[in-house]
């Protein structure tokens, strides 16, 4: 196990311990790195336990990590009676193109925020006109926002589109029109792509936000003894049974 290569490396003192499991090691590490580094796991997956679970449990909502739109891939999306792209900036991340990224993401998104320590908040409020910013509290582990997100109401058509896998944007075609005209492979996106373009704008959002909440997503996720690992889980796409598996592994005990 790779674990066993860091444990050996760095912390060979937990061979010693008794009933100390691989679990325990990652728990351990990760509470050095959430309170020593903020770096963009630590923070992703914190404002997922924090901000996100919550809603998810309680609603028919859906997230989804690294989803790309354009030429940009946004840390988190969720949709839900609206649909959300969540943006992280640490400490250490430049403002090179987050432009571009904010550009994108309005594109397809009826909300967009920028999710950024608390030292950095009057710096990205400079370069935020339209997008929200929330703010973390690296000490306290808090989220709060800083700035409400204007609502986008126009979304584009094309864009959606390359979001959307084939099945999505035909589904869209079928639940507006009735039917799907007759196209081949080499023509679908194109056949369907000028009928989207037809669908009122408002609808269309609603039609593309209802796509996302019936495709599959992860239901793993941990509300409780596993939330060190919702990130990776929800990156990876684990299913229960992959999720089980990981966690198996992990409950073994760290041997001499």
């Amino acid at each position: 196990m790779p674990l066993d290569l860091k444990i050996d490396r760095y912390d060979h003192s937990w061979r010693n311990r008794k009933g100390v499991t691989y679990l325990d090691y990652v728990k351990h590490i990760y509470s050095i790195v959430e309170e020593n580094y903020q770096n963009e796991y630590v923070l992703k997956n914190s404002f997922l336990n924090k901000s996100l679970l919550k809603e998810l449990g309680n609603t028919n909502s859906r997230v989804f990590s690294e989803f790309r739109i354009g030429n940009s891939i946004a840390d988190l999306v969720m949709f839900n009676g609206v649909s959300k792209a969540f943006e992280i900036k640490t400490e250490f991340d430049s403002v090179n193109r987050l432009p571009m990224q904010l550009r994108d993401y309005e594109k397809v998104f009826n909300e967009v925020y920028l999710i950024v320590p608390e030292s950095k908040l009057q710096f990205y409020e400079m370069h935020s006109e339209s997008a929200g910013i929330i703010a973390f509290n690296g000490a306290k582990q808090k989220f709060s926002v800083f700035k409400n997100p204007v609502r986008n109401k126009v979304v584009c058509p094309t864009t959606i589109q390359h979001a959307l896998r084939v099945n999505e944007y035909k589904a869209i075609v079928l639940d507006y029109y009735g039917e799907l005209p007759q196209m081949t492979s080499f023509t679908q996106f194109e056949t369907c792509l000028s009928l989207i373009k037809l669908i009122p704008n408002e609808l269309l959002n609603t039609l593309f936000i209802k796509q996302m909440k019936s495709r599959p997503s992860n239901s793993s996720l941990s509300y409780r003894y596993y939330r060190e690992l919702n990130q990776l889980m929800l990156a990876l796409k684990l299913t229960k049974s992959k999720r089980q598996q990981l966690i198996d592994n992990l409950c073994m005990p760290i041997t001499h």
